[in-house]
This record gives C-alpha cells, structure tokens and sequence, in this order.
C-alpha cells in the first residue's frame, strides 16, 4: 500500500475523495472541468517559471517505477547535486513515528510506503548520512497564501527526507505567487501531519467510505460532485442547506439534529446559544430547513410553523421601493478574470417598458489592452439612460465600477452617481425570502423559477477558459459564446427581479 502526498493533500480538503478513488466506481466519476485543466496547466507553468531560475538534475528512471524512481533520487542526493527537480521520496512506515499510534493496524496489508514527490530539493551545508550536506524540500504553489494544507504536505516531505538522509531538514519552503517565500514551521505541522495520515491510513484499511458533505466552494471543481451530490440529495443531506458550513454541522450533529425534519421543527432559540448560530443564523437556518421541507417562499420576517418565542426576523422589504416598475431598467452582468485582474466583458440588456422592447449591448475586450475602450462604452450607455435603475447580481459589478474608474482615472461625475444606481437583486433576495433551494446564486434562483441558460455548461469558470482560449486561438465562436451566456446572465437577472418584484408586492404591498 501507498501513500502519498496527493492523498495526504487531498485529505485534508475532503477524506472522501481519498476514499472513492481507491473504492469508489469509476464510472461513477465525472470528466475534469476545463477550468479544473486550466488551473493544473497555470500550475504547471508557474511552477516551471520558478524552476527555471535553478541549475537542476531530474532523476531518470522508466516512468511510473517509483521504486526506481526512488532509488534515482537517493544516487543524485548520494553525489551532493545541488539542486534535484521532480524528485521521489520514498520509505517504509516503520522508519516513521506516526500518531496515534493505536490507529494504525497493518495486518490488512503486506506493508505501508510513504511516497512524496517534493518540487525541488535543495543541498544545504549540515551532516547527513551522505557527507556534509543535508537536502531540504521545496514546494512550489500558484496560491496568494501559505495555506494550512500546503505547509502539512511540506512537513510530510521533510519527515520522509529526514528518513533517508538520516537528519532533519533544519526548515522547509513554500514558494508562493510573485515568487515570494514562506518558511514552514515544521516544528509546530509535523505532529499535524503525523495525525492525519494516521487517520488516513486507519480510514482506507478499514474501508471507513466517509459521510458526504456537499460545500460546494470545495466540491464544485471535483470529479466525484455529482456522484457525492446524488448521495447527499437521495439522503436529503443537511449540508445541500444554504448556511450550513461543516462547523456548523458538526454542532447539529452534536444536538443530533441532522435530518431535514428534526431541523424544520427546532426552536431557533436552542441554537441560538453556539457562536455558529448567533446573531440570527439559527433563526435563518430553521427557516431555511422549513422552506425546503415544505417546498415553499417564506418571508424572512414571516412567522415560523415552529416556536420563536417572540423573536421576530427584522423587516427586510425596506429594498422593495427600488424594485419599482422603472420606464427603463438596465440589468448589468460582467465577465473577468481575476487572475490577471482583467474585466474583459460589460454586458447591459436594455428593457424599455414603455415600448415593450429588451435590447442587448455587449461590449468585449478582444484584446487585454481594450479593457479601458470598452470601461468608457459602459458608461457612454448607461448615461443614455439617466435616472434607469441598474440592476445586478450580487456585488462584482459595483466593486468592479469603483476599481475601474480608479485605475483609468475617471472623472467623478461620471461615475459616482451611478451607484446610487445600483440595485443588488442577489442582496433584495437575501433579505427578503427564503428559498427552497440549495444555493442563493445566480443559476440556482433562477432555474428554480423555470429560467434555463441556452448552454447549460455555461459558468464564469467556464467563460474565463473560453476567453483564454479565443487569445490562443483566435476561435470567434468562443467569443460568441461568451456573450450569449453573459446575456443570459442578464435575463436571468432580469426574469428574477421581475419575479420578485411581483411576489412582494403581492405580500407585502407597496408600503
């Protein structure tokens, strides 16, 4: 048996996609995203920028031996080279001290590797059993931060490399976005890494398939999403609840209140007592559970079925005087990349009611370089239309505005006033009803009332990868389709706050 760092890493972020892609069906398993390829290639070449910069050796050895892949690596450290790329690390469990130590029960299998693939070791004057140099790890990750992940599989390649060198590594690196460096406390993550691969060894032999929590942040980007999201459905899984984030399942779990219907029937009040639930979660999370129990909208300040003991929610139609019927209204929806800080679409659909009319303008940065063309085309539209609302779907396209103006230095009058403008439609939903569904995004909402995108693949990830494409290729039909998801967005948004508009009204009135 083996394990590896990729296992390890895999752990920390969900130990049940460690399980199925031992035990689980493959046929099960989904496609790679291409946004999911995408991020692996940026990886890789972030990681080949950096390891260009060094004077290294690769071990060589026939592909996929790890054993001689292994003993490649020891040769190359064996002869002091500097600098060791792609490198393979590994050791038996008995040369590692793992905690606890009752966890683990190896009768299952003939014997447990530990396997490490550090991006580059580094010679370092010290002692080990080689001579007078000792090898530290390095690891190199496309991320802004030091992530708690990232520092425990540097921790597991430094205890292997201890194991064959015979001496600690005296520290280990991250090399991080804009190459800057963070030196990881291994004092302090070893033990963290030693517990967890205790766990993860004692979870895969005994074949312990562990509970599925959808946190679609996470789960979003993995093969296994639909399969873990047909189980979470058919269980009718707590987790498939907007705001219910694991910490705050674990309390539900403690209360043993983990079905849709124990939940339904709870007393905000009992909950309200954890800091997971304070300042109104419990009394939304109950609402939430009933809303979807009983399949209907609920009022956020609409009495519960269950006991509030006169906790009332606060008034929340103070937003229902902007969501009047406009001669003009303007729905706003942006497409970016923020990795390279880029807004390379400003899409605006016109409804004019006074003659029935809904007219589309898109305006696309062919080139990075147009950003700014295409900033002033905006706001050249949006002042043909003086005192039109504009709405939009949570806070991007207000954000957006303010950096935009900033960086091309636009006049205020140009664009300050627009902002008393902007109306967020994802905000008035939020806090007006309840939904029963699992997520309050754009796609979710609006699928739930009957709207459909014309290419139901069509996500922000995936437009960011089409764009990325269209400047390799200069495939106009990834352009097209850019602009046909982004004016769907702009319906979408449109048909929700058309929706809302009449159901509070409906309600509530027009107080």
């Amino acid at each position: 048996m083996f394990i590896t760092d990729s296992q390890l890493l895999s752990y920390q972020r969900c130990p049940r996609k460690v399980f199925l892609d031992i035990y689980g069906d493959f046929k099960q398993e989904g496609f790679p995203s291409d946004f999911l390829q995408k991020l692996i290639r940026d990886s890789s070449k972030f990681r080949s920028s950096i390891v260009s910069n060094y004077n290294y050796q690769i071990p060589d050895y026939p592909n996929g031996n790890l054993i001689a892949g292994a003993k490649a690596t020891e040769q190359l450290m064996a002869v002091g080279v500097d600098f060791i790329y792609q490198g393979v690390l590994m050791v038996e469990q008995s040369t590692i001290k793992l905690l606890p130590q009752n966890s683990i029960h190896s009768n299952n299998f003939l014997s447990i590797n530990f396997v490490s693939y550090p991006d580059l070791l580094i010679k370092q004057p010290g002692y080990s059993r080689f001579g007078d140099w000792i090898y530290i790890p390095m690891n190199i990750k496309l991320s802004k931060r030091p992530k708690l992940e990232y520092q425990i599989v540097t921790a597991f390649h430094a205890q292997i490399l201890a194991s064959i060198q015979e001496n600690w590594p005296e520290i280990a690196w991250l090399i991080l976005e804009k190459e800057r460096l963070y030196k990881v406390n291994l004092e302090q993550r070893i033990q963290q890494m030693q517990k967890s691969i205790s766990e993860l060894i004692f979870m895969l032999q005994n074949s312990l398939e562990p509970e599925v929590f959808i946190s679609r942040q996470k789960c979003n980007l993995c093969t296994w999403y639909s399969s873990c999201h047909a189980v979470a459905e058919a269980q009718k899984h707590l987790s498939l609840l907007p705001g219910i984030t694991s910490n705050r399942y674990a309390v539900l779990k403690r209360l043993n209140l983990t079905t849709l219907e124990s939940l339904s029937k709870t007393n905000p009040n009992d909950l309200k007592s954890y800091p997971e639930f304070a300042n109104g979660v419990g009394i939304q999370v109950v609402q939430q559970a009933q809303s979807v129990q009983e399949n209907k909208v609920i009022l956020r300040n609409e009495k519960f079925t269950g006991k509030l003991e006169n906790q009332a929610l606060p008034i929340t139609n103070y937003k229902l005087t902007k969501l009047v019927n406009a001669p003009v209204e303007l729905y706003f929806d942006i497409e970016a990349q923020p990795k390279i800080k880029l807004d390379y679409l400003h899409g605006v659909l016109v409804v004019d009611k006074r003659y029935n009319t809904k007219k589309f303008y898109v305006h696309l940065a062919e080139n990075p370089l147009d950003e700014k063309m295409i900033w002033y085309q905006f706001l050249d539209l949006v002042w043909k239309y003086p005192i039109a609302p504009i709405y939009h779907f949570c806070e991007y396209e207000i954000q957006t505005v303010k950096k935009l103006a900033k960086l091309y230095k636009t006049p205020t009058y140009q664009w300050k006033p627009l902002l008393k403008r902007f109306v967020d439609v994802h905000q008035v939903v939020t806090q007006t009803i309840t939904l029963p569904i699992e997520s309050y995004a754009l796609k979710n909402i609006a699928r739930w009332l009957g709207f459909e995108w014309r290419n139901p693949q069509a996500n922000g990830a995936q437009s960011v990868c089409w764009y990325e494409e269209w400047l390799e290729t200069g495939d106009r039909s990834l352009l097209d389709a850019i602009v046909i998801y982004n004016e769907d967005d702009c319906y979408a948004t449109y048909y929700i706050k058309e929706w809302l508009s009449k159901f509070l009204e409906e309600r509530l009135g027009n107080k």
